[in-house]
């Protein structure tokens, strides 16, 4: 039987690549790279390194990729990407604007520095890139056509606002916080635009004249405003910077939704504390794989007492039902999701379980705590794809009552 050749060999750890087999991909990549390594090779090889939480050695292999290439902007910016995932600011940054200068309308380079920027609280560089996300993923920034102008962050005073939708629902949880902030400025009317989810929810935000029901892919008639803004264009019209997030609880739930749930109300188990658990993500939402628990990590925490969360478990028909939920509670244990959002935007204690690949700019990076959410702890995953020391350390401040609940 014929030897493979090289270039076959490298196809065949590209098909591997292309099917998201990326530890497969790597392994033939890096058998092939001890013969010889050439630029596709390295690009390949730390690409796929760094999709298996390998980050220093993804960056070793981008950065030579890098340094044979320096005129490319897409792998500037994926060696940018690595070295800031390999925990170096210091070669991260050089190489993200780079990739820019090369490239300077590149929504894709605009967002990775901005991701970079938010991730090591360096607000007031990052929050004007974000505005890259509009027209890079319309499915979830849908564009906005309106007859009246986009708020660029002029005096608000006497004037109507539309705040519309975009991203998902823990996005629009995290910066409703900032609705407050509008009044304040003066304006006269502020209306939402918000999903069925979570409009009951929203109805105890302080400073909403008006909210608009809207669901994915559906137009509706909304009265002519002054200007709109997004959600997430917000913190760059206020001036957003780590020290001025506004940090006070800002959801409740609502009056009716918490008579309705008053019977719910689990044993305390964990630690003396009544805990609820939600493990697992949209599967369409971003990072949902890495996220995730797997059903043996939740298990550990339900068999202690936890509670499941999830709506097809509770009968929670929305947000508002959630809140009330979670008002019975001592303690919520959360992946990054939505009711991670939720728990710390009512002052709930919640203790947030992230992955260690690709974890999101909002919770920088190494820190324990959040700006965002005083009552959110933060507990990392120390291994990719590996919960169960994870849950360790959940368990045993479980066990440590003068650690209090948040």
């Amino acid at each position: 039987m014929q030897a493979e050749t090289d270039e076959e060999q490298y196809q065949r750890g590209a098909a591997l690549q292309k099917e998201g087999r990326f530890g497969e991909a790597a392994t033939v990549f890096r058998e092939l790279a001890d013969r010889v390594l050439t630029l596709k090779l390295a690009l390949g090889l730390g690409v796929c390194l760094g999709e298996t939480g390998a980050f220093a050695e993804a960056a070793h292999y981008l950065g030579l990729a890098a340094g044979h290439a320096p005129d490319n902007p897409v792998i500037r910016r994926l060696a940018g990407v690595a070295f800031a995932e390999a925990g170096d600011a210091g070669r991260a940054e050089p190489e993200l604007l780079a990739a820019l200068s090369l490239a300077p309308d590149d929504a894709e380079a605009k967002m990775a520095l901005c991701s970079f920027y938010l991730s090591v609280g360096r607000y007031a560089e990052g929050w004007p890139l974000m505005e890259a996300r509009v027209g890079l993923h319309a499915d979830v920034v849908p564009p906005v056509r309106l007859p009246y102008p986009e708020w660029l962050g002029e005096p608000l005073a006497g004037r109507s606002i539309l705040v519309w939708v975009e991203q998902g629902f823990g996005d629009k949880i995290q910066m409703a916080r900032f609705v407050p902030a509008l009044k304040a400025r003066g304006a006269a009317r502020v209306t939402l635009g918000c999903p069925p989810a979570l409009t009951h929810l929203f109805t105890t935000l302080e400073g909403v004249d008006e909210l608009v029901t809207v669901a994915v892919r559906q137009s509706v008639s909304v009265a002519p405003h002054d200007c709109w803004s997004r959600y997430l264009s917000l913190p760059n019209r206020l001036g957003v910077t780590l020290e001025t997030v506004p940090t006070a609880p800002y959801l409740t739930a609502p009056a009716d939704r918490r008579a309705a749930w008053a019977g719910f109300r689990p044993e305390a188990s964990l630690g003396g504390r009544r805990a609820g658990l939600v493990w697992q993500a949209s599967p369409t939402g971003f990072n949902a794989a890495n996220k995730g628990l797997a059903r043996a990590d939740a298990q550990r925490l339900l068999d202690l007492g936890a509670v499941s969360l999830h709506p097809e478990d509770t009968g929670a028909a929305d947000f508002a039902d959630t809140a009330a939920i979670l008002e019975t509670l001592d303690l919520v244990i959360s992946i990054d999701t939505s009711v991670a959002h939720l728990a710390g935007a009512m002052g709930k204690p919640c203790w947030t379980l992230l992955p260690a690949l690709k974890c999101d700019w909002r919770w920088l990076r190494e820190r324990t705590d959040s700006p965002w959410y005083p009552t959110l702890r933060l507990y990392r995953q120390a291994q990719p794809g590996d919960w169960r020391e994870t849950i360790d350390r959940v368990i045993a401040d479980l066990a440590a009552p003068d650690l209090g609940a948040a």
